[in-house]
């Protein structure tokens, strides 16, 4: 994985945004934190991003609504769900509507860290 990959969490979950961070940052990664969707948006309009690790139950628009207006607006950043919606149709619902990949919570987070280098070899 390059150096310093930087990376945006959002999920309205305290916790996961501390432990992802904590994790993330031994793997040379930055990565900075949102919990809603207003906060993506911000962060999204002071920096460059290489991956969004997205959950898609959050407060006010879900994470499928601002996966949808991301790629509307023309914003390519990798996007992985990380949610604890784990049917197959929520799963194609995410994938469908412009993620790059889907993982369900409860997640390890080594597969969480070999999710993110595959996507970042792809693009």
């Amino acid at each position: 994985m390059p150096d310093q990959t930087r990376l945006l969490v959002v999920d309205d979950d305290a916790d996961i945004r501390e432990l992802l961070s904590a994790y993330l940052a031994r793997y040379d990664m930055t990565v900075e934190t949102a919990a809603d969707g207003a906060g993506l948006f911000e962060k999204l309009d002071h920096a460059h991003f290489d991956l969004i690790i997205l959950d898609i139950m959050l407060p006010g628009m879900d994470g499928i609504g601002l996966c949808k207006e991301l790629r509307t607006r023309g914003n390519e950043t990798p996007i992985l769900f990380l949610s604890a919606r784990d049917s197959v149709q929520d799963r194609i619902e995410g994938l469908s509507n412009g993620a790059d990949d889907y993982l369900v919570k409860p997640f390890s987070l080594a597969e969480l860290e070999l999710r993110i280098g595959a996507i970042l070899r792809r693009v």
